[in-house]
């Protein structure tokens, strides 16, 4: 099977590299209008640098690493190829990552009636550890959702869930690596006012971050539950809990999550 990348940067980049690792027998094509990025594929993974025209004519599936403002325009290059192919009786499946946009509205900007997968990654899908949410059109058959997984399993985690919430998890996913760096930022710096050396401070905050998120996973924990097992009565942990709550750290973690969230249906109406 032949899989066409059309955006190759860094969250469509993240999801092609898993696509080119994965197992599956298959030819990647990719297309950026930046040619550096492209020729790293093809260095990296031997993909074969096309324009959108001719991905869009030999391609089995097409996947959409393209921001949300700049998807019709894309598509309307390749309409008239693809119309053309499934007019022939030739399946294609579109799939897209486009925040905000649903699939009745990247079917609706394509012009031509295909099978639409909807997902959403997040960056950490570069180094396996993503987290990947995903749904289809009634007309993607099982077959081809196994086969997605498949085609994805090197990026991380897989979550099968309705569209109507992909926006509200796509505000805790995909927003969500940038809300943790601000975190783990702000430990180390905290680290460094202490006397830490700035480069050991952010080791120790990120190796705690991924430690704790890994524990949480694999004991299936309640957070509440482990915060209340490292902190001692009278303690230092206790101690920086306090000042936390007290500057509202909670709170401006769940603003922060439904402004994002908002901000996914806005530029669905776009």
């Amino acid at each position: 099977m032949t899989i066409g990348c059309v955006g190759v940067g860094n969250m469509g980049g993240a999801v092609c590299g898993a696509v080119c690792r994965s197992e599956v027998d298959k030819t990647v094509l990719v297309c950026d209008m930046d040619a550096g990025k492209t020729a790293a594929f093809r260095e990296k993974y031997g993909c074969e640098p096309v324009d959108s025209v001719t991905l869009a004519s030999r391609a089995d599936w097409i996947i959409l690493g393209i921001k949300p403002q700049y998807m019709a325009s894309v598509l309307a290059e390749m309409t008239d190829v693809l119309a053309k192919r499934v007019k022939s009786g030739q399946r294609i499946v579109v799939v897209s990552m486009a925040a905000g946009l649903t699939m009745a509205r990247i079917r609706e900007m394509l012009g031509v009636d295909v099978p639409v997968i909807r997902i959403m990654p997040n960056i950490p899908a570069s180094v396996g550890q993503g987290m990947i949410m995903y749904t289809g059109t009634e007309d993607v058959t099982e077959g081809e959702l196994t086969l997605f997984t498949e085609l994805l399993a090197p990026a991380g985690m897989l979550d099968r869930l309705p569209e109507n919430l992909i926006d509200a998890g796509t505000a805790v996913s995909g927003c969500g690596p940038a809300f943790f760096c601000l975190i783990l930022e702000a430990m180390a710096d905290g680290g460094v006012a202490c006397g830490l050396p700035r480069q050991k401070a952010m080791a120790y905050a990120a190796q705690t971050m991924l430690g704790t998120a890994q524990t949480l996973l694999e004991t299936g924990k309640h957070p509440g539950v482990f915060k209340d097992e490292v902190t001692s009565p009278g303690g230092s942990t206790i101690a920086g809990v306090r000042a936390m709550e007290q500057e509202g750290v909670r709170a401006a973690m769940m603003d922060a999550v439904i402004a994002a969230y908002e901000r996914n249906l806005e530029l669905g109406k776009k």
